[in-house]
């Protein structure tokens, strides 16, 4: 079995790590008629295709940031970042044998019985997030009125400028997609008009107190996909140094041990491999790796310039409140 952590020793670029992945596990797929694998190669090449073609990343930022200035004019009180980047490598594959060790995992639950390849093989074309733009706003306590809570208040804008987001984007080329009605929205302050295109994560947070809202749109210039996610800065605390990043990951691998009980070994050929690369990525110690352009101290401390592990940034925008900063352009 081919595995990512097979290419993490040598040296090589990102691009070429991904490059000898994909022909490996296309080699593979037509020894083995391993249908899985070719979906695989697939799934990676739409990221080698992202690193290496990314010009129409700047026409997209570029529009990104006019909202950025709309935000600036409508909200001068606010503080707020735009971030965008392209998901890491090690992320990408994480979530793609995560996908087909939870859908077999669940399935195999409901009936006993695994599914149709088909089946498997449709589950896997739904990733919309390799490329993602991140909203954090907050509102500074000196701008604040007396009785007024921070949180209530910051939220109450979080909503208004979701309100304003899909059109503000189709007006500009993109087209804001279904969320098929995943995570709909209960709060009486997103308009009716965008509650089916929203997963929210504020009304329903996860039991590690996640929370954002969560928008997909298809660039129509560039025929990519991309989503976007709005939080407060509490949210996106929470989120990246909060229980929802740290204690996530101890659930996760206790989750994955589950799975592995439940499905008998050898009986599933897509769900064993998944499942072991799964694995190896979770058990993999950073300081050990030599790609070019990473580096780590420990799990905690990398200094990451090539995307494998944090992801590629695209934009950092920054707009101080009034009184503070001025300036957008």
């Amino acid at each position: 079995m081919i595995t990512l952590n097979d290419y993490l020793y040598s040296g090589d670029t990102v691009l070429i790590i991904l490059q000898k992945y994909i022909d490996d596990l296309r080699l593979e797929s037509k020894t083995t008629h391993n249908e899985i694998d070719l979906a695989h190669s697939n799934f990676l090449i739409q990221i080698l295709e992202l690193l290496e073609h990314n010009d129409f990343l700047t026409a997209q930022s570029q529009k990104i940031r006019e909202f950025y200035k709309y935000m600036a004019k409508e909200y001068p009180f606010l503080a707020f970042t735009f971030k965008g980047r392209i998901k890491s490598l090690i992320r990408a594959e994480e979530k793609f044998n995560g996908y087909i060790v939870e859908y077999i995992y669940d399935y195999y639950t409901r009936n006993n019985t695994y599914p149709p390849i088909s089946e498997l093989k449709n589950r896997l074309s739904c990733f919309r997030d390799f490329i993602a733009y991140r909203i954090v706003i907050s509102l500074p306590s000196c701008h604040l009125k007396q009785g007024e809570d921070k949180t209530t208040e910051e939220i109450k804008y979080l909503y208004q400028i979701a309100n304003k987001l899909p059109r503000f984007l189709e007006e500009r080329g993109f087209t804001a997609e279904s969320a098929q009605g995943v995570k709909k929205s209960t709060s009486p302050l997103l308009d009716e008009t965008v509650k089916p295109y929203y997963r929210d994560y504020i009304c329903d947070a996860t039991e590690y107190g996640y929370q954002s809202l969560h928008i997909t749109f298809y660039d129509n210039s560039s025929r990519s996909y991309m989503e976007v996610q709005l939080r407060t800065k509490n949210m996106d605390d929470i989120a990246e140094i909060g229980p929802a990043n740290h204690l996530g990951y101890e659930k996760r691998q206790q989750n994955e041990r589950v799975r592995r009980d439940a499905i008998p070994e050898g009986e599933c050929i897509y769900f064993d491999e998944a499942y072991e690369r799964g694995m190896r990525l979770l058990r993999l110690d950073l300081s050990k790796l030599d790609v070019n352009m990473f580096c780590a101290v420990n799990n905690s401390l990398i200094n990451d310039g090539c995307g494998l592990y944090r992801g590629r940034l695209i934009l950092p925008y920054e707009h101080l409140s009034r009184f503070q900063n001025d300036l957008i352009d």
